[in-house]
């Protein structure tokens, strides 16, 4: 059956050069990607688990994805906006925080979980800058945020983001006793028709130490506009 999994990804990826120079400037540039930007996209993750439609769509400060489960789509959005960053699901009629072991859990037997596909941890307070560091070919800062007690699985989150284009090209989040968890590196970005940039390609690896255990891509393909529940706008 397929599926099709929202993210939030496009947090990641705007060309927009990164003049600032502090740390909350820079997460800024990053968070700013997702509520600036004006194109749904469409998409897969491919990975131990198979390959996975996905999409994403925004919703006024909420940027909401869903997935579809014995034909019937469940929806879920994060918060955008001052410090939220927290994830929210419908039940009943309600809207309800996501329990705690809830962020952890895989997507179609993907490398990424909920925690991973929304990003949450770039919401995070006080990001620390601890200098300049190169990701392949390009320039970098390296940014240190802290888990302010939010759950999941990271205790530490390490962000290295663009010098030129104030977007993220590697992410690592560690546990509280130092483990590298997962490493996400963007293989590919996209111009959109206003002249900005967003993801086109990511590997997302969980680790055992420096090596990969496993790995999953994230592809998206040229924007599109949908609607929620997956039908044209």
């Amino acid at each position: 059956m397929k599926q099709w999994i929202s993210t939030t990804l496009a947090v990641a990826v705007l060309a927009m050069p990164a003049f600032s120079q502090t740390a909350e400037q820079l997460m800024e540039r990053a968070r700013l990607a997702a509520t600036l930007q004006q194109a749904d996209l469409t998409g897969n993750i491919s990975g131990p688990g198979g390959k996975t439609n996905v999409a994403l769509f925004l919703k006024g400060k909420n940027i909401q994805f869903q997935f579809l489960e014995n034909k019937k789509w469940v929806p879920f959005h994060l918060r955008l906006g001052g410090n939220q960053f927290d994830l929210f699901e419908f039940k009943d009629g309600k809207t309800l925080r996501f329990p705690n072991e809830k962020l952890r859990q895989p997507i179609a037997g993907s490398d990424l979980t909920y925690e991973d596909l929304s990003f949450r941890f770039l919401y995070w307070p006080k990001p620390s800058l601890l200098g300049d560091e190169r990701v392949g070919p390009h320039n970098c800062y390296k940014i240190r945020v802290n888990n302010p007690g939010a759950g999941g699985a990271y205790s530490v989150v390490y962000v290295w983001v663009h010098k030129e284009f104030g977007a993220f090209m590697k992410i690592e989040g560690f546990d509280r006793n130092g483990t590298r968890l997962k490493r996400f590196e963007v293989d590919g970005v996209m111009k959109l028709s206003d002249g900005s940039y967003t993801l086109k390609e990511m590997t997302v690896a969980t680790m055992n130490g420096d090596r990969a255990a496993s790995r999953s891509k994230l592809r998206f393909d040229k924007p599109t506009r949908t609607a929620p529940g997956g039908g044209p706008r």
